[in-house]
């Protein structure tokens, strides 16, 4: 660690963390624009880089993209990365109330303490967390995502029939576009525009932004509710005791999750969000501005966004496509990640760690000061925020493919997610279905592919077998006290 201090800490580096962590700041505070395509703009910028400079870069730009989704998550419902889509939940419903500056507080305190213990965590346990996600197979990661899915359930504030119909639609949304083996497109109905599938930044802005901005325009309250005060950034001592719990827990999470591939990152937010509701003596507030439904995810992802680290470092397998652009900066610069980067390169793999203390230390001495220009965004008058959000959310879902379609997909979507919401239906479980939707079907074919057709794979590998059993647990106890109700109702009725 001092060698990777001593690394971290010259003025080059330093200058590039800062550059890099703005700048992912910037990006996640753009709703339509991620930290994927980002990378892949910026890496063409860094081939004449050191590769510890190319590297720190690219690595503040992710992580700060981390911190910065939340901001417009919560100060106008538009999640700029997947990640994010949780902390809208609660977030913007404490903005609503007048209290986004205790959301923002919360969510750039509770990433700064998730950072700081995962980049230890990364530090400590890289080696044995790798060789444990090594033991996760294609049965495994179904079982898993199984598992995610159910307990999004609890996401939902309403009716546990509609939030399972959610997370099918979810599904169902994502296999449109051309099937991964085969070729065949699928769902598509002619359209060609489809082939690629739907947009995960598209289908955000539409559920959680546009579908907003209409609910908003039925009921007139909604401007005023949007508009008023805003309290300070500092934290009261009820609200610490109230966060430090859930920023304890989510840290925890995410630091386990963010190990394994695919969507570690974006299942850490949903399931520490989850089991807050489930621990929470408060349920019924979630959804409806709890504190601890910001600091939860945001701990969470944060977390997972620096142990993703883990199985780059030490296996060389990329957890997710900004993990798999870094892969392609580590080749550039003629070096191949796995097990031999340790021994080969120390300054680049502890140069690279000690960095992350830096950068998120940057980040809160950026993030904080900074909270009150976004929180100015609410009081603009709200007739003329709708059409700038509607603009800047259409060019930002223009920009990633250069086609009409998207914006055309925004505005049909859009009116979907509003009459969702009129039917009681939440968003969030569909969002997730959508996420996970094709990592599922990969590793069921997988899975099935290797076993030669034989589903009883899934229950004969221990780890899947427990984690099944946990979702079907999981199921449970989401069924229970809707079975309860009815078999109450029932008895009122005969008596």
């Amino acid at each position: 660690m001092a060698l990777g201090l001593q690394t971290a800490l010259q003025w080059e580096n330093v200058l590039v963390c800062l550059i890099g962590v703005t700048l992912g700041t910037a990006v996640g505070v753009l709703p339509g624009i991620g930290p994927t395509a980002t990378v892949a703009l910026l890496l063409p910028i860094t081939f004449n880089f050191d590769p510890v400079a190319s590297l720190i870069m690219l690595a503040g730009i992710y992580y700060g993209a981390q911190y910065g989704g939340s901001t417009t998550a919560i100060l106008l419902n538009l999640p700029g990365e997947s990640s994010a889509a949780v902390t809208a939940l609660d977030g913007h419903q404490l903005a609503r109330q007048g209290r986004a500056g205790l959301a923002l507080a919360t969510a750039a305190l509770g990433s700064f303490f998730a950072g700081t213990v995962a980049t230890v965590v990364l530090a400590l346990f890289a080696p044995p967390l790798a060789e444990a996600a090594l033991a996760f197979g294609p049965a495994e990661y179904f079982s898993l995502v199984v598992l995610g899915l159910i307990a999004s359930i609890a996401l939902a504030s309403g009716s546990t029939t509609k939030a399972l119909a959610m997370i099918v639609l979810g599904l169902l949304l994502g296999t449109v576009g051309q099937d991964l083996y085969t070729g065949r497109p699928r769902f598509t109905f002619g359209v060609r525009d489809l082939y690629g599938g739907l947009d995960f930044v598209t289908l955000a802005v539409a559920m959680f932004g546009l579908a907003e901005i209409i609910r908003n325009l039925e009921h007139q309250h909604s401007e005023s509710l949007v508009t008023r005060h805003v309290q300070g950034l500092r934290l009261k001592r009820a609200d610490v005791r109230r966060i430090v719990p859930p920023v304890l827990r989510g840290t925890t999470l995410g630091s386990l999750l963010g190990v394994l591939p695919g969507g570690g990152h974006v299942l850490a937010s949903f399931t520490s969000y989850s089991l807050e509701k489930r621990v929470s003596r408060r349920p019924q507030t979630f959804g409806q501005g709890a504190i601890e439904g910001v600091a939860a995810p945001e701990s969470a992802n944060n977390a997972a966004a620096q142990t993703s680290f883990i199985p780059l470092l030490t296996l060389g397998l990329p957890a997710h496509p900004v993990m798999a652009l870094l892969v392609g900066a580590f080749i550039i610069q003629g070096i191949t990640p796995g097990p031999n980067v340790i021994d080969d390169e120390p300054e680049l793999f502890w140069g690279l760690i000690a960095s992350m203390w830096v950068g998120n230390l940057m980040l809160v001495v950026l993030n904080l000061p900074l909270i009150g220009v976004w929180v100015r965004l609410l009081r603009v008058p709200y007739q003329v925020l709708v059409p700038a959000i509607m603009v800047f959310a259409a060019i930002g879902c223009y920009s990633l493919g250069l086609n009409a379609w998207d914006v055309y997909l925004i505005a049909g979507l859009g009116i979907i997610g509003y009459l969702l919401i009129r039917w009681g239906c939440e968003p969030a479980p569909l969002l997730l279905g959508f996420v996970l939707g094709p990592l599922l079907e990969e590793n069921l074919r997988r899975a099935l592919i290797i076993s030669r057709g034989d589903p009883s794979v899934f229950v004969t590998r221990p780890i899947s077998l427990v984690l099944l059993v946990l979702a079907v647990a999981a199921l449970m106890v989401s069924v229970l006290p809707l079975v309860r109700r009815g078999r109450e109702q029932i008895f009122s009725e005969e008596d």
